[in-house]
């Protein structure tokens, strides 16, 4: 029996989750000889998505008719950038619609947001991209929000986005079709790195900066683990098993700074993320970063990015209108 899954492309939509997502599809049905799965899209206009490198995908739907969706197995909501503004009342009406009639609803990349935004996930865990992640724990906290890759429960499906949309499709093809369906077309996908959903979605200090001391590691997870309640360099260093003077020592000679320094900027790349992404105010912000002053926050805010935080949500502001 052929699965027909419909994507639903909300403008700026991340084209290398999608790809991610449709592509393991297609190759089921090519190593498996059936039609396994068939697919639908459906946009705002119902004419074509645009994706945030500017490619246009033409579709056979808008979200208002939702056409195709009516004999549909499972549907997915895939975005991208600035999923805030793009988050609609014929995209929520559509997921809420296909939802009482009993339908698999799942996100990939920020498409999370979206269910949230619909009211899909109060309780329940879900995976979002991680430059969403400060925002949507506070626009939506009772959402438990995963540092898995993915999340598949309870009817519910969301993936964090880029590979991690492969490694969701991937699972679903071995429930339903086995595991050796699913190494094929991995295999076909010269993917050998499969991940399950006990993979977290991490961003490691090696990738950042090609570091691997082990001590500076562990220092910079605590720093983001923190940033709420930042501590001081000594009680820092006491959590990773080394002296202050030697976690110094490690910043200064890998990072060309000193921890407090690191820390500071972990602070004002969350602030800026909230100021830019959520409607919290100054004040909710500073709190958010480990400031019991606005005016020492603004202070370190203007330091570091040449504006202070109300003229920065006044331009963003100026910059949508």
């Amino acid at each position: 029996m052929t699965e027909h899954v419909v994507f639903a492309l909300v403008e700026d939509f991340s084209h290398l989750a999608f790809a991610n997502a449709v592509e393991p599809l297609r190759i089921a049905n090519m190593v498996s000889g059936k039609e396994l799965y068939r697919w639908s899209f459906l946009s705002q206009d119902g004419h074509a998505a645009k994706a945030s490198s500017g490619a246009a995908t033409l579709v056979h739907g808008d979200f208002a008719g939702g056409g195709g969706v009516l004999d549909a197995d499972r549907l997915f909501v895939v975005s991208g950038n600035n999923v805030r503004d793009h988050v609609s009342r014929s995209l929520l009406a559509l997921l809420r619609r296909e939802r009482r009639r009993g339908m698999k609803i799942g996100a990939i990349c920020s498409g999370a947001y979206v269910l949230a935004a619909a009211g899909m996930l109060n309780g329940r865990r879900a995976a979002v991209h991680w430059t969403l992640h400060d925002t949507f724990g506070e626009d939506f906290p009772q959402v438990e929000l995963s540092k898995s890759i993915f999340v598949a429960e309870d009817g519910f499906a969301t993936a964090s986005g880029g590979a991690a949309a492969a490694d969701l499709m991937l699972h679903f093809i071995e429930a339903t079709h086995g595991e050796d369906v699913a190494i094929r077309v991995a295999d076909q996908m010269v993917y050998t790195a499969v991940r399950d959903e006990s993979a977290r979605q991490t961003v490691s200090v090696q990738s950042t900066f090609g570091r691997r001391n082990a001590k500076l590691n562990a220092a910079i997870r605590v720093m983001r683990d923190t940033l709420e309640t930042p501590i001081q360099t000594p009680d820092l260093a006491a959590r990773v098993g080394i002296s202050t003077r030697q976690l110094e020592r490690l910043f200064g000679s890998h990072l060309g700074t000193s921890p407090q320094s690191y820390y500071r900027r972990l602070r004002m790349d969350r602030a800026q993320r909230l100021l830019l992404q959520t409607d919290m105010s100054v004040m909710q912000v500073a709190v958010s970063c480990g400031y019991g002053s606005t005016t020492h926050f603004a202070r370190h805010y203007k330091g570091a990015f040449g504006v202070s935080p109300s003229k920065q949500r006044f331009r963003m502001c100026e910059a949508r209108h």
